[in-house]
């Protein structure tokens, strides 16, 4: 099954749309896991000290969300620790039913593309390799379409996906997406509109993707409409600003079309709440569970 009707499923399944992404900043971690942040000790230990962290958040949000996406970076900081480490969450995932979207936001020349689009969504063939390997990742289309065709060729054999980058939720993506006539994200929109038609699912869904900031909403409808059977990922929502209301143009009829991201507003929303961080789990479940009513209100009345 592709991608795209594995999604599907997923939110069918969950009622919701909801994405909970895995963040762990280390200067944001509850106390119970703060020797993640203490130097003075290996660096291993720290490493499995923020991947406890991830697992206890992934235990919390388990038969609520249909998708997770654990942010590369964070555990790239402890080097060839934090890769094991990745390696367990994404795993750990997957162990739980859900799927996972690996924001790595991968582009380069096409030899090195067909090398990241193997070791995550495809791998070397090994026994133990399936557990660890994402469902979808995030690429960066920059470099031009040969940074993409490898990513879209592993998505064929494997069942993968891809989002692309498109209209990014950063203050300063402005700076290029907007330039030229058509902009650069709408021509990346078209292209992604293109890319999509040789991975279709069942369900009228592309397994190639786009990320469309939430904190775009004038733009989201527009992009919507150049990219109508591409799933989007909308981050945005919550820590950065952006409303249930501003998410609305993305969805479908029936709740489909679009995943919400919501990263530091679930992991660390007792810092919000002013509770102690003693209660995390407690507040985190309050923030996901208002999260999904939220969302789920919104997209279910997509017309």
């Amino acid at each position: 099954m592709n991608y795209a009707d594995r999604l599907h499923a997923a939110i069918e399944k969950t009622g919701n749309a909801c994405l909970l992404g895995i963040d762990p900043h280390l200067d944001q971690l509850p106390l119970e896991f703060s020797d993640a942040r203490d130097t003075s000790l290996p660096r291993g230990e720290r490493a499995e000290v923020m991947g406890d962290f991830c697992v206890a958040l992934l235990d919390l949000a388990e038969n609520l969300v249909p998708v997770v996406k654990p942010q590369s970076a964070f555990f790239e900081v402890f080097g060839a620790d934090g890769h094991y480490q990745w390696e367990r969450v994404v795993a750990h995932a997957k162990s739980l039913g859900m799927l996972v979207i690996g924001d790595v936001k991968r582009g380069d020349i096409a030899s090195t593309a067909a090398a990241y689009a193997r070791g995550l969504l495809e791998g070397t063939g090994g026994v133990d390799e399936v557990s660890h390997l994402c469902d979808a990742v995030t690429v960066n289309a920059f470099l031009g379409e040969e940074s993409i065709t490898p990513f879209l060729d592993v998505c064929k054999k494997t069942g993968g996906g891809i989002y692309v980058l498109v209209r990014t939720s950063n203050p300063g993506s402005a700076d290029f997406q907007l330039c030229g006539e058509p902009t650069l994200s709408e021509r990346i929109a078209d292209a992604v509109a293109r890319w999509g038609k040789e991975l279709m699912g069942s369900k009228g869904y592309s397994s190639v993707g786009a990320v469309v900031g939430a904190t775009h909403p004038e733009a989201l409808a527009e992009m919507r409409a150049r990219m109508p059977h591409s799933p989007l990922l909308l981050p945005g929502y919550g820590a950065q600003g952006a409303g249930a209301e501003d998410i609305a143009a993305g969805f479908h009829r029936g709740g489909q079309g679009a995943l919400v991201n919501s990263s530091r507003g679930i992991s660390f929303a007792y810092k919000k709440a002013g509770r102690p961080c003693s209660e995390w789990r407690e507040a985190s479940t309050e923030a996901l569970n208002v999260m999904i009513e939220e969302i789920s209100a919104v997209a279910h009345s997509a017309v």
